[in-house]
């Protein structure tokens, strides 16, 4: 790891991001606001934390296909970015989850993304943190990446050869 990337790096502890946004949000916002209608920090508490965006992927013959190779930058224990105010800085092809990114095709965001599954008229699955108040229940239900067999981007030498084909992705 370089100077800079240590730099960078800031801890976030999952259960504490839940907490904070069941303390200081409308009870079960996501039912009756739109993706368009919420504030900063009603999305930030959307994303489940399970990772799954910061796998590398590639477009081949109009199909997005994930491979288990994850961004430099994931902390595979909590499947949070250990940059994340830095990351459109400190990574080139780190991509912004707005309307349009989830609306894009083909479909780059996991099955089990919250903002897909509500841009798309369903409800947040049961082991979403923002129902079931623990972050943990994301990493029970096996929907997050801790777990799974990974490789770190900076150790790949051809993406085709890490593509995998799983259920929620």
């Amino acid at each position: 790891m370089n100077e800079l990337d240590e730099e960078l790096q800031t801890q976030y502890n999952p259960q504490e991001r839940i907490d904070a946004a069941v303390r200081e949000l409308e009870p079960e916002f996501w039912r009756h606001k739109k993706l368009s209608d919420m504030s900063k920090e009603e999305w930030e508490a959307l994303c489940d934390g399970c990772g799954k965006c910061c796998l590398n992927k590639l477009e081949i013959k109009g199909k997005i296909r994930f491979t288990n190779a994850y961004c430099r930058f994931l902390d595979c224990k909590s499947c949070l970015c250990k940059i994340y105010p830095h990351r459109f800085e400190v990574v080139s092809d780190c991509r912004d989850i707005d309307l349009a990114a989830i609306r894009e095709q083909p479909r780059w965001l996991p099955k089990t993304c919250a903002y897909w599954l509500l841009d798309n008229g369903y409800d947040l699955p049961d082991w979403h943190p923002l129902v079931s108040r623990k972050a943990s229940s994301v990493v029970k239900a096996g929907m997050s990446l801790v777990g799974r067999q990974l490789i770190n981007e900076t150790k790949v030498k051809d993406y085709e050869d890490y593509i995998v084909d799983l259920e929620d992705l």
